[in-house]
This record gives structure tokens, C-alpha cells and sequence, in this order.
């Protein structure tokens, strides 16, 4: 079933979300839920609050990157593979070198801005069988996991703008909150609740 995916402003997504354990109600159902939703909206990741749920959970298929000819072909390789189920996810290390790369977020449609972020990471997670990893990820496979991974710290691309970039998407951001904006998604918007 494809849910509505939240807009910009509304408060779950500035959460920080909570571990779950393997007994969490129909978990298989919601991650099923979670696929089709992302793929209706042609992403390739989303997290547990942006359908309005504060739980540390986020689903990535990364595959789409993999026929980026400027991509060498070990990243191709790892990306073409790269779809996976993150539960209770803790990022342990971020090194490398920080890397800009245009990112955008179902949550905040229309908008893409060159954001750093560090090119390995180092994290622990639990899969949809509840089974515990720790991996470690470089390239784009890391940059979707960081991007997720904020989301379920409450944290959105947009904060890692500089001021003057905020600011003048400050008139954007109002617009998406209070629903004037098209999708080709199903999204609630957080006025539009109020407004009830």
C-alpha cells in the first residue's frame, strides 16, 4: 500500500525516532509499505518519520545510481546490489574526505543543494529479520545512508545549508508546508492538518 509521505514542517520529522524491537506490529507489512511508497515516488531511500512514524527505520534501493556511467565500475557493482532494511541504525564513524553531491528529499520535493558529508561510514543495524550487522559503506551507498540516517535524528539536508542558502529557500520551504506544491506523490502536508 503506497502511504503519504510527510512534507517539510511537520514536527515527526524533527524527531529524534525510537528503537523498535522485532515484536513491533506488522513490521514486515510497514517495510513492505515503505518499498512501494519510495518506489511510487521514484526515491531511493526513505526513513520511518517521513510517513509519519517516529521509528529508528529506513529502507534504501540505491540500484537506480548503478547505471551512472560517470560512477567507476566497483561502485556500480556495490550500488546495483544495494537494497537493504536499516532498524535501530547507529552510525559509529564518518571519515574521509567530505564530498558535495546534489541531494533532494521526498519530504522537501523540488529542491536539490550540493551538501558534505564524509565518504565512509560505519554503521550498526539490524535487518528485517532482526539480524545484527556492522558494515562499512563509501561512495554514493554512504551519502544514502547518511541522508536516511538523518532523518531519523531529526535532521534534514537542508539543515546542512549555510545560512544564506536558507534563507533563500526560506519562501520555498513555507510553500511546501502549507501544501502549494505539486507531486506526483501522495503527500499530507502539516497546514493543511491544522487547518482541519
Amino acid at each position: 500500500m503506497i502511504l503519504p509521505i510527510v512534507a517539510y514542517g511537520d514536527p515527526v520529522l524533527r524527531k529524534e525516532a525510537k528503537d523498535i524491537s522485532a515484536e513491533y506490529p506488522k513490521l514486515d507489512e510497514l517495510i513492505k509499505n515503505m518499498f512501494e511508497t519510495m518506489y511510487g515516488a521514484s526515491g531511493v531511500g526513505l526513513a520511518a518519520p517521513q510517513i509519519g512514524l517516529p521509528i529508528r527505520l529506513f529502507i534504501i534501493d540505491a540500484t537506480p545510481f548503478a547505471e551512472d556511467e560517470d560512477l567507476d565500475e566497483d561502485e556500480q557493482e556495490v550500488l546495483s546490489n544495494f537494497k537493504k532494511v536499516f532498524i535501530n541504525a547507529q552510525i559509529l564513524e564518518e571519515t574521509g574526505d567530505e564530498w558535495g553531491f546534489s541531494e533532494g528529499c521526498l519530504s522537501i520535493p523540488d529542491i536539490r543543494e550540493d551538501v558534505f558529508r564524509k565518504d565512509v561510514v560505519k554503521i550498526e543495524y539490524y535487518d528485517e529479520n532482526f539480524e545484527k550487522h556492522v558494515e562499512e559503506f563509501d561512495g554514493l551507498a554512504a551519502r544514502v545512508i547518511q541522508h536516511e540516517y538523518d532523518h531519523v535524528e531529526g535532521i534534514l539536508f537542508t539543515d546542512k545549508l549555510s545560512s544564506l542558502k536558507k534563507r533563500l529557500l526560506k519562501g520555498k520551504l513555507s510553500n511546501i508546508s502549507k501544501g502549494k506544491i505539486k507531486t506526483e506523490y501522495r503527500m499530507r502536508f502539516p497546514e493543511a492538518k491544522k487547518a482541519r
